[in-house]
């Protein structure tokens, strides 16, 4: 490929913004000029690709006016991109949208490359791509084998341990300073502002905002994305929990299929094997499974635990876990701008 693309990121000084350019490097994608954009407070710092820097600039209403870029990428919170996606589009770049505002557009594809790249064709409706929330992306990852191998699957039940990445760089910066005073014996005075509940020694069963339903936004989106992106009317239920870890959110997942299924554990290790970007780690006589260390800085999603329910033929568990900043953020993100690349043959 002979043709170089310019490109914006929308949140370059946020831990996603900062994985953006880390994987658009390690992919070797081909870069022309770099835009790296932020709010005013993060305006003027600098930011170092390829051997070059690059200053911040304020994002704008015309922060793309006259600039040629090809490609945008937004991280940095649906607010943002519902007021200032326009204005890239308008100016002729194709917009990769990491946050929640476009997700359910009806006229906007949500994609996760290795599941469904034939929704990108959609992209010219409104010149955006939407990237799914990091736990919906690591679930259909490894999801979708399943539904190649066996057809219809009926329900989904997950609940997910959520890393304080997830929440940014605060939530991150948090869980740290709480362990620092946790072990300097002031822990009852560590303020919690990322959280709504003290994270350190702690399990906080609530990310997002309650629904009228009973679950949370994030459980919802869950539901809902997992839906638009398997193009199936998957019955969803998650719960979602977040817990002290720094990166890397881990999925207990328990597929039901339909009735006749007869879960083979051989059949769906070697499905989940042979399917791009993930990987299986289930040897548990060995201690051998997948874990946040893990899968932390990698951009492979880890399936372990595979066993088949002991009351229900049709029934099976497993354990998912992927760098939330990469596989569910960041890389999936770039993986679309190179499918989107591939598909309009430059």
């Amino acid at each position: 490929m002979s043709r170089l693309f310019n490109i914006a990121v929308v949140g370059a000084s946020g831990a996603v913004g900062e994985e953006i350019f880390r994987i658009l490097d390690e992919q070797n994608f081909p870069v022309g000029d770099i835009l790296p954009l932020a709010s005013a407070r993060s305006a003027g710092g600098k930011i170092e690709f390829r051997g070059k820097e690059y200053m911040i600039e304020e994002l704008t209403e015309s922060s793309f006016e006259g600039r040629d870029i090809d490609i945008a990428f937004f991280s940095a919170g649906g607010s943002v991109s519902a007021k200032f996606v326009p204005y890239a589009v308008e100016a002729g770049a194709v917009v990769i949208d990491n946050t929640s505002h476009f997700r359910m557009d009806p006229k906007v594809p949500l994609v996760v490359p290795e599941v469904n790249p034939q929704d990108i064709a959609a992209w010219k409706e409104t010149g955006i791509i939407a990237n799914p929330n990091c736990s919906t992306i690591q679930m259909v990852l490894a999801l979708k084998p399943l539904y190649n191998l066996y057809g219809e699957i009926k329900r989904v039940d997950v609940a997910t341990y959520q890393a304080t990445s997830g929440a940014g760089k605060s939530g991150m910066e948090e869980l740290v300073r709480q362990m620092q005073d946790f072990f300097a014996f002031r822990l009852d005075e560590s303020e919690h502002k990322a959280f709504m509940h003290q994270i350190a020694l702690n399990v906080i069963p609530q990310i997002d905002k309650p629904m009228p339903n009973g679950y949370t936004k994030e459980e919802m989106k869950m539901t809902n994305e997992t839906k638009k992106i398997m193009g199936a009317n998957i019955a969803v239920s998650a719960t979602c929990v977040r817990v002290p870890v720094l990166r890397s959110h881990s999925e207990a997942i328990t597929v039901t299929f339909n009735d006749d299924v007869v879960v083979d554990v051989d059949q769906v290790r070697a499905a989940l094997d042979n399917f791009p970007d993930v990987e299986v780690m289930d040897d548990l006589e060995h201690g051998i499974y997948p874990m946040p260390i893990t899968a932390t800085d990698t951009d492979i999603t880890y399936v372990g635990r595979i066993r088949k329910d002991i009351f229900a033929d049709n029934i099976l568990h497993m354990w998912v876990v992927a760098d939330q900043l990469r596989v569910g953020a960041a890389t999936n993100a770039v993986r679309i701008a190179q499918k989107w690349i591939e598909l309009e043959d430059y």
